[in-house]
């Protein structure tokens, strides 16, 4: 075996053993709430309720509650961090979802000029957000299927302010779950399928060049 080919496998192997490793801290319930903060929840074992303890390397808060999102965010919120707690489902035929704004190479802040318009006419369903820092509209949209909304929404912005919304927010994209056309899923095949439309003309590859590709890859 090659020197090449042995480094490859190296990296492969490499990558699924910290993806072994970080599924192995996030079961063990730590979760970052903020600049410093670790929280970590556990099952209490009695009556189904959860403790998180979050420790920001000056002081320990503890919060008991039904659930491990409900403690946790009890937890940030004694810290000063706004708390998250997970929003119901959308009503049927409608999808939620976040764009963010961040060229590749590029990232402009939140506070750049180019989103003043964008801020002030947000598309329909959206509404204009910082996300980490940059510029993000979090969408609740109608559509049949979670990407026809994206697509839908991403025309808008393209079309209307000249900007390619690129990131759907997804960090781990080697993260799977086969939970249909709507759910995390499909999430991560539109963040691929965004970061492809972008990424692939800076190349010199054209829309065309890519969607041959997928049809001759996947054999449609």
């Amino acid at each position: 075996m090659n020197e090449s080919v042995d480094a490859a496998q190296f990296a492969f192997e490499l990558g699924w053993k910290l993806r072994g490793l970080d599924t192995a801290l996030a079961g063990g319930g730590w979760r970052r709430g903020g600049l410093g903060l670790a929280v970590r929840a556990r099952p209490d074992g009695i009556g189904g309720a959860w403790t998180a303890v979050g420790d920001d390397g000056v002081r320990r808060e503890t919060r008991t509650a039904d659930t491990a999102d409900e403690a946790t965010a009890g937890v940030q919120e004694a810290f000063g961090v706004m708390g998250w707690r997970p929003q119901p489902p959308p009503p049927p035929g409608w999808q939620r979802f976040t764009l963010i704004h961040c060229p590749v190479g590029e990232c402009p802040p939140y506070e750049d000029a180019r989103y003043d318009r964008l801020k002030a006419e947000p598309p329909r369903g959206c509404v204009p957000e910082e996300v980490g820092g940059y510029f993000g509209l979090r969408c609740e949209r109608p559509a049949a299927r979670l990407l026809d909304a994206v697509a839908d929404a991403c025309a808008e912005v393209r079309e209307g302010y000249g900007l390619l919304m690129g990131d759907l927010g997804i960090e781990k994209l080697w993260g799977w779950s086969p939970d249909g056309t709507d759910g995390w899923g499909a999430e991560i095949v539109g963040q691929l399928l965004l970061m492809a439309a972008e990424r692939g003309p800076e190349l010199g590859y054209s829309v065309d060049d890519l969607a041959r590709f997928l049809r001759r890859a996947a054999g449609a």
